[in-house]
């Protein structure tokens, strides 16, 4: 009998715990959206975006780095880092900002740069050869 009630307990903190990490995993998903819904969400998501190196200015006094984005469409964005600019960002073909648009601007909080592999000409040679 007491091993009964041990096993509910035991069973019922294994329930409460896996549904605070389900509820914990869910609230933090960042969905990836398009521009539009971006700017009509005003809540965090992630955006990619084709770098526009044309437009980009890092503001010492403010910490804030802002360059510009566009999407498949020509559509372009433009997104104020609060950080660092990222050291290989002028390599950088494409980016995630993960944030939300406020003010006319995507307020990013993070960035992952997406560069171009100096090593893939010599993956793909080597592929050809195997």
């Amino acid at each position: 009998m007491f091993s009964k009630y041990r096993m509910i307990i035991g069973l019922a903190v294994i329930v409460i715990f896996g549904g605070l990490g389900i509820w914990s995993l869910v609230g933090s998903a960042t969905p990836y959206v398009g521009f539009e819904q971006a700017r009509s969400l005003g809540s965090r998501v992630q955006v990619l975006g084709k770098v526009d190196h044309g437009g980009s200015v890092y503001d010492d006094k403010t910490g804030v780095f802002t360059f510009f984005i566009s999407d498949e469409n020509g559509d372009r964005m433009q997104v104020d880092f609060y950080g660092t600019k990222p050291g290989n960002f002028e390599q950088a073909e494409s980016v995630v900002c993960m944030g939300s648009f406020s003010n006319g601007t995507f307020q990013a909080k993070e960035l992952l740069v997406k560069c171009p592999s100096k090593y893939q000409g010599a993956e793909v040679q080597k592929s050809d050869n195997i």
